[in-house]
């Protein structure tokens, strides 16, 4: 594993806009605040993208296209039972559009992220800590 990578995901700031307004802030390893909890209301829970597969730019249009595929998928999943607009933001200043699929487990959230080439996505249920959970696509 490319300690830098993994070094990059732990500090990046995970939000979640909230319904209300304003963003719900995650962090790996951290508890999750009260308003995702509120969110979330015990359910399990993933932040997952499909933009910039294996971690590396690609074009905007793609980005796009492929996100849209994801949110489309997550959609028909009947566990899932919402979803609200997220962001991965790192300390670097690396930025991406993400989702957070409310009622998604970690085992179906690799499959998807996998699929979508992505190499790693935070998960959750409850009340505990926001975790890191690398796919099969991780080198």
């Amino acid at each position: 594993m490319d300690e830098r990578l993994r070094a990059a995901y732990l500090a990046t700031d995970y939000r979640v806009r909230l319904p209300q307004g304003g963003v719900a802030r995650l962090r790996i390893g951290a508890p999750p605040p009260g308003a995702l909890l509120a969110l979330t209301h015990g359910m399990p829970w993933a932040v997952i993208t499909a933009w910039n597969p294996q971690s590396q730019p690609v074009p905007r249009a793609r980005n796009r296209s492929a996100q849209r595929a994801l949110l489309a998928e997550l959609r028909a999943s009947p566990d899932v039972r919402a979803i609200r607009a997220a962001a991965g933001v790192g300390a670097d200043g690396w930025r991406e559009p993400s989702l957070l699929a409310i009622g998604l487990d970690a085992d179906t959230a690799r499959v998807l992220c996998s699929r979508y080439g992505q190499l790693a996505f935070v998960a959750g249920a409850g009340e505990a800590p926001p975790q890191l959970h690398w796919t099969k696509a991780a080198p």
